[in-house]
């Protein structure tokens, strides 16, 4: 049943003031969570998510995942690095059947291009959130959008910092600016796919 879920690309991270005070700035942490909360609720009941994981956003799916009864190898698939091994949240273990862990490259930068190279160009994807964050969620979604040109593509400016600035440089629908109910917005945004 797996290879017949569609596949859903969550690119997220909660900024943190000391590494980028630009992201952080206009970050909306509640809108953050609740955002991922909601993306949770609608999508994995139905499809696959993926992502890569940041220790601020695996704990929140962990969280949804908890209250469903989806098969969690079926419909979530994580990413880490094997560099960020020190750094795994615990709600990794609740997640290790799902769990792909790519090489450690000998560096941060080199070791996330690695994972962020095989997440996102090994899946086909019908959708691209992007959530918050820092430099990295820039990062995914010019891979994303290179990897997948036909995909939807959802940066939720409404998150704030990277994802506003994502939204910000293209042509996307205002509600994903203005519209702070989530998960009404995200079954009108994917009542084609579920």
């Amino acid at each position: 049943m797996a290879n017949k879920l569609k596949n859903i690309f969550l690119s997220a991270s909660i900024p943190l003031k000391e590494r980028n005070p630009m992201y952080y700035d206009t970050a909306d942490i509640i809108a953050i969570r609740d955002c991922i909360s909601s993306l949770a609720k609608v999508v994995l009941p139905e499809c696959r998510l993926i992502w890569g994981g940041h220790p601020s956003i695996t704990p929140l799916i962990s969280s949804v995942l908890e209250s469903l009864d989806v098969d969690i190898a079926e419909h979530v698939c994580l990413y880490q690095s094997e560099y960020f091994r020190k750094m795994f949240p615990v709600e990794n273990e609740k997640l290790s059947e799902s769990l792909v862990v790519t090489d450690d490259m000998g560096s941060r930068d080199e070791s996330l291009a690695l994972m962020r190279e095989d997440m996102i160009t090994e899946n086909d994807f019908i959708a691209g959130i992007f959530v918050g964050g820092m430099e990295g969620v820039r990062d995914e979604f010019e891979l994303f959008t290179q990897s997948h040109p036909k995909a939807m593509v959802l940066p939720m400016a409404s998150t704030g910092a990277a994802a506003l600035e994502v939204y910000k440089g293209g042509d996307f629908d205002a509600s994903l600016e203005n519209d702070y109910a989530y998960i009404a917005l995200f079954y009108r945004l994917f009542k084609d796919h579920l």
